[in-house]
């Protein structure tokens, strides 16, 4: 597929809450999804690096996205999962509060990201979607895991 039928191709996207927000990464991404296991931890690793844990053989990093974004802590519970996430070569997980549905959305449905944003910090973010009473926001991966 050429890059401009990607372009206006839909995006498959998976939902997935921290806090009282909504946020979206691209199925593509999307390894699979896990309820929270233990996780092994690493010292002298960034504060949102939870640690590492063996998933089918490999291990992998496990992120804590509610601290990567500066947000409160939260006790994991029956919704909290990890979202194993694989770019480029590297595989990791981000711990989320829940992970809510997979939609499909139109390539132009994605607004760019308002000039001030309150939490987040606007770098991690690539867009806002809005689709019906739902707004989301589309995480910029590449900025998420940098620096990990």
């Amino acid at each position: 597929m050429s890059n401009e039928a990607a372009i206006k191709a839909d995006l498959k996207l998976i939902v997935f809450q921290l806090g009282d927000e909504e946020y979206a990464i691209e199925v593509d991404y999307i390894q699979s999804i896990e309820r929270m296991q233990p996780v092994t931890r690493i010292p002298r690793t960034f504060p949102f690096v939870t640690g590492v844990m063996n998933l089918r053989g490999v291990i992998t990093p496990i992120i804590n996205l509610r601290a990567r974004f500066d947000l409160d802590e939260k006790e994991y519970d029956e919704s909290t999962r990890i979202l194993v996430i694989q770019k480029d070569e590297m595989e990791m997980g981000f711990i989320v509060d829940g992970a809510n549905d997979v939609i499909d959305i139109p390539f132009e449905k994605i607004e760019p990201t308002p000039e001030v944003v309150g939490g987040v910090e606007a770098d991690y973010l690539r867009g806002v979607v809005k689709i019906e009473n739902r707004l989301f926001t589309l995480l910029n991966l590449e900025k998420v895991i940098e620096g990990t």
